[in-house]
């Protein structure tokens, strides 16, 4: 068995057509999206990923709205660019960037964010709205999961996913997402981590596995029930190296596959640009 490619270049490509359009109304009606970002510090992974959000919201007739603090930056500076945001008319959905350095507060930050303009969909209000099952904004990379297994055809109502990792991020919310009475999701979910005992038997009981721990080659074939959906959401890095929670030889048994790049991680990206057009849309 040769597995289907889970394209997500392809489909967060359609994605962004989708929210140019969108943008391009509200530009006719006055109104400008604009998405912004706060990154603290110089992590080098995290300077490249607001990089690819500032070039996304270019390409797709948005404006990006950055602020770059130093590392050393006090809590209460922070917090008054957070309300700055809050307050700004120009933003209309924004984040910040994780991991903050050591010494700053991450739970305090993320909760001055004002859950109207979260555009993560991680702020409590609005994962509290998930667990009611009356979702407002979508956690990024969950939706974009659900979206690109939707746009395969793979079948995931009435079906058993293991979804690998509790993370806040990933694993958590797209639990709850994947366990509503909704199109594409409405399915039995079984969470798990590396600390369970006999993860593979776990796994091997799945239609479609989500891979979500940060630790790579974690999904290996042997564990891989024929012609099940894998879905690679974890990542971690070896050097230059992105390096997926899937083993590549998944492939051969799978009937559905993320690629090692240009799975999940286009997605999120493009449903951070969904979320933030659509805040733009509820505040005109």
């Amino acid at each position: 068995m040769t597995a289907r490619i889970l394209d997500g270049e392809a489909l967060a490509a359609r994605i962004r057509a989708e929210v140019a359009d969108r943008a391009a109304r509200l530009a006719g009606e006055g109104v400008t999206a604009g998405l912004g970002t706060i990154l603290v510090g110089d992590d080098p992974p995290s300077a490249r990923y607001v990089a690819m959000k500032q070039e996304d919201c270019r390409a797709v007739g948005m404006v990006s709205v950055h602020e770059h603090l130093p590392a050393d930056v006090s809590q209460d500076e922070l917090m008054a660019v957070i309300a700055r945001f809050n307050a700004d008319p120009a933003v209309h959905a924004y984040l910040v960037q994780l991991p903050l350095p050591a010494g700053l507060d991450e739970e305090a930050a993320l909760l001055a964010v004002d859950p109207d303009k979260d555009v993560d969909g991680l702020h409590p209000v609005n994962l509290g709205k998930l667990v009611m099952g009356t979702p407002v904004v979508l956690p990024c990379t969950p939706a974009g999961i659900v979206e690109l297994l939707a746009a395969n055809d793979v079948p995931v109502e009435g079906r058993h996913v293991v979804v690998i990792g509790r993370g806040l991020t990933i694993g958590r919310p797209l639990a709850l997402l994947l366990a509503l009475r909704r199109p594409h999701c409405n399915a039995a979910v079984t969470v798990v981590h590396t600390g369970v005992e006999d993860l593979a038997g776990h796994v091997r009981r799945a239609d479609v596995v989500v891979a979500a721990a940060g630790r790579a080659g974690l999904v290996r074939r042997d564990m891989v029930k024929p012609g099940a959906a894998v879905v690679g959401a974890g990542t971690s890095w070896s050097g230059r190296t992105l390096l997926s929670d899937v083993e590549e030889d998944v492939a051969e048994v799978a009937g559905w596959v993320t690629p090692r790049i240009g799975g999940v991680g286009p997605m999120t990206r493009a449903m951070l640009l969904r979320n933030a057009v659509a805040a733009a849309e509820r505040g005109r």
